[in-house]
């Protein structure tokens, strides 16, 4: 049975996502954290996946990641590219399977400048059947080797490269959704629970309180105090476990929440460009409402078209709307009865040899079932 909750979660983050790359408004990284709530939710679906299929887990995992981002890659970006004059170059064909920062130019520089995501994904699937068994042998070794690497880097100025800064990032969102699919956060008590994400919640505000980045309080520039505030987010978020009604809207954002997370950059990159040759408002209510409301309609079209890869890829019939109960267009047939069966013959009394004759039985009539 699915976990509504965790639907739920997914949803939330996914519309933060789109809703930040169109406003811009920082205070969203800090409202939810969402790109650390997706990879925790990734992480206990990931173990999970492990215990149940093993090894196996990861090419399970990558079979539902890569065909919707060849879609976008593939079939769409690189060949808009060979047109556009960029000459072919292999890495072009890391999009394929993006371990390292796939080469883009023009027009797709900025409209696939979000496959960073896509990339950790990627590793942390793959590193997960080596990270799990050791995160079940020594929990809390483990989960702190994260954010000791980000202090140090923070505090020594060392620059790593950037796969792994983001594994040190995001590593301890991955490893507390290990905790969540272990059961480990319910077995911590309420009370210390949270005054361990009030600790980690209050280190992570002092820290971006006094390393702002050009853009204020904005955590996507602040590394350890994201990772400092996602941890304890996502320590209190994943801890309960409230009941969640079933909703056609849960369906959806969760049915295609890569797609919308691969083609809602493109799509706003496109609108806002489209905004400002045509001197149209690009802020302020006006100029994020029209924006909003293209961005929904275009993305709606492109969900409608190229969406059904996502339930191809997860082994689920393919469906323009996910969420649709198709009703019956006829009643049922209900086979007609069956004649009933003619009574059986008496049966002669039996012989007997006592001056007393017993009376005979007069018969049994057969019973039919529908």
């Amino acid at each position: 049975m699915r976990n509504r909750y965790l639907d739920l979660l997914r949803a939330i983050a996914t519309v933060r996502v789109v809703i930040y790359h169109l406003t811009g408004w920082s205070a969203l990284t800090i409202v939810f954290p969402a790109m650390s709530v997706m990879f925790a939710l990734a992480g206990s679906l990931m173990a999970a996946s492990l215990d149940r299929f093993g090894v196996g887990a990861v090419e399970r995992r990558l079979r539902r990641l890569l065909p919707s981002l060849w879609v976008l890659t593939l079939v769409v970006a690189v060949p808009a590219m060979l047109i556009a004059g960029t000459p072919f170059d292999v890495h072009l064909l890391l999009w394929g399977f993006p371990l390292a920062d796939p080469q883009a130019t023009g027009w797709w520089m900025q409209s696939l400048s979000h496959a960073w995501y896509l990339r950790d994904f990627l590793w942390f699937v793959l590193l997960s059947p080596l990270l799990l068994p050791i995160f079940r042998r020594l929990p809390l070794v483990a989960l702190l080797i994260p954010y000791v690497v980000l202090l140090t880097c923070e505090v020594s100025g060392a620059r790593l490269p950037a796969v792994a800064h983001d594994l040190a990032l995001y590593g301890g969102a991955w490893l507390l959704g290990f905790a969540h699919h272990d059961g480990w956060l319910r077995r911590i008590r309420p009370a210390r629970l949270l005054g361990i994400a009030a600790a980690l919640a209050g280190a992570g505000v002092a820290w971006t309180v006094t390393h702002p980045s050009a853009r204020g309080y904005d955590l996507n520039d602040i590394p350890l105090g994201n990772a400092l505030w996602s941890a304890a987010f996502v320590l209190v978020a994943l801890s309960r476990s409230p009941m969640v009604r079933d909703h056609r809207v849960l369906t959806v954002l969760n049915s295609r929440a890569l797609s919308i997370y691969l083609w809602h950059i493109p799509i706003l990159v496109a609108v806002t460009q489209f905004g400002e040759r045509h001197g149209l408002p690009i802020t302020g209510p006006t100029g994020l409402g029209w924006r909003l409301a293209a961005v929904l309609v275009l993305l709606g079209a492109v969900l409608v078209v190229v969406g059904w890869v996502e339930d191809v890829a997860a082994g689920r019939r393919p469906v323009l709307l996910p969420g649709h109960r198709a009703q019956a267009r006829s009643a049922p047939l209900v086979p007609a009865p069956a004649p009933p069966l003619p009574p059986a013959p008496p049966r002669p009394a039996p012989a007997v040899t006592s001056p007393a004759a017993l009376p005979g039985a007069d018969g049994q009539v057969a019973a039919a079932r529908a």
